[in-house]
């Protein structure tokens, strides 16, 4: 096993130090993307084999709505490349520029990380928008999938690693760990020190965790996506019923839905029946406090404390009534995950008030947290969203990937 994985290692820092032009770079990612649709067949076929595994595994439906991939999902896939494909590249792009009175010219010019090692779970299309935004950073990256994903994410890897090889550009940029064995994952955390720079987690909080106590290489990541919506009392009742439904609903199983409500309890008795009940009748499951089961009329179970620091990733959903903003705010600060957190009002000094003083990495107003999400952002995709409190955080997309340096000119200057 040392000697396959210290092999990847040295094969993906060889390659880091290859510079590779925009102009390849895009060509790459478009013939790329044009493979995914070619094999079209073979990727839905692998992805069958996994979910047949998955599901003999006994893996809950939110973990086999991550793993599957349809037709529908495979055109998003293509689309997320190409739209990689259509981003500046942000490597060698002059971030400041200065000239002291000592007569040095200094500029701040952005540079590749260098080797980028990933572990993920379940979701196959991370390895091909982890790879793409790797690439397209010009840095090496080696994967390391979940086993309940093996075939598709080894005929994705594939496929890019075909792709660099056409274009004759060293095709070890992209790296597939080909093993279900989770001693590569403890090889990774602990050996590897010398090939890898910084190792990205994405999947869940066993995983997280995992990583962040083994680790001797620098980690971007977060451990959980608890997020939170907060209705105001100056909210308006029908953009607080849809975004609320949507944050919650659209997708349960993404780290940006909405997994605890908070109620200002002026408003509790006009807006938890309907926002509430159009939950309800979409199946939601809902804890709740004391006081709003004084005024919900639908079906709510007694919320208790393990409830505010539960990260369900279903159609469940924990409801609290709070005094005020401030309220909201210290509730947020002491549960939340740093990750994204929303505040639906028509008042703009609340809102503000909320924004500076919730400490996410992503703070909305009159927003759905489900808009926590790198493509969203116009990132064209991102490899994760980091909840770390030193830079980066929020959705890791391209310009995330990159370093920097500082160049320095001058007409033969010496220090005094």
């Amino acid at each position: 096993m040392s000697r396959y994985m210290n092999l990847i290692g040295q094969n993906a820092r060889k390659a880091s130090l290859d510079k590779v032009n925009s102009r390849t770079k895009n060509k790459i990612l478009k013939r790329y993307a044009f493979l995914l649709g070619k094999e079209k067949k073979s990727i839905l076929k692998a992805n069958q084999k996994d979910i047949l595994f998955a599901l003999g595994k006994g893996l809950k439906n939110n973990l086999i709505e991550r793993l599957t991939i349809d037709e529908k999902k495979l055109i998003g896939i293509k689309n997320s490349i190409d739209k990689i494909a259509n981003l500046k590249d942000p490597v060698d792009t002059t971030l400041e520029k200065w000239r002291r009175p000592n007569g040095l010219t200094i500029s701040r010019v952005s540079i590749p990380i260098g080797v980028i090692g990933v572990i993920y779970e379940s979701r196959p299309n991370v390895t091909s928008d982890v790879a793409s935004l790797c690439f397209k950073s010009g840095n090496a990256v080696i994967l390391k999938g979940g086993s309940e994903a093996i075939n598709t994410n080894k005929i994705l890897a594939k496929l890019f690693r075909k792709s660099l090889k056409e274009t004759r550009v060293n095709e070890n940029f992209i790296q597939f760990i080909d093993s279900k064995d989770r001693k590569m994952v403890d090889f990774m955390l602990s050996k590897m020190k010398d090939y890898i720079d910084v190792i990205i987690p994405r999947g869940g909080k066993n995983l997280v965790k995992r990583v962040q106590q083994f680790s001797n290489v620098p980690i971007i990541g977060h451990l959980e996506g608890l997020c939170h919506t907060f209705i105001d009392k100056d909210a308006n009742l029908k953009m607080a019923t849809n975004i609320t439904y949507n944050a919650k609903l659209r997708n349960t199983s993404i780290c940006g839905a909405t997994e605890t409500i908070l109620m200002h309890e002026k408003i509790v008795k006009k807006f938890c029946n309907p926002i509430l009940k159009k939950l309800e009748e979409n199946n939601c499951k809902i804890y709740g406090d004391r006081f709003l089961k004084k005024y919900y009329k639908g079906k709510i179970y007694p919320a208790k404390e393990k409830d505010w620091s539960t990260e369900y990733l279903s159609s469940t959903v924990s409801v609290k009534t709070v005094k005020d903003c401030d309220d909201a705010i210290s509730h947020i600060n002491k549960y939340g995950t740093m990750h994204t957190d929303s505040i639906i009002t028509k008042n703009k000094k609340t809102a503000n008030k909320f924004l500076k003083n919730v400490k996410s990495s992503i703070a909305m107003h009159n927003t759905s947290t489900q808009f926590a999400d790198g493509g969203e952002f116009g990132f064209g995709g991102e490899v994760g969203i980091s909840t770390n409190t030193l830079p980066p955080r929020g959705p890791v997309g391209l310009g995330q990937l990159v370093s920097y340096k500082y160049e320095i000119i001058s007409n033969g200057k010496t220090r005094k």
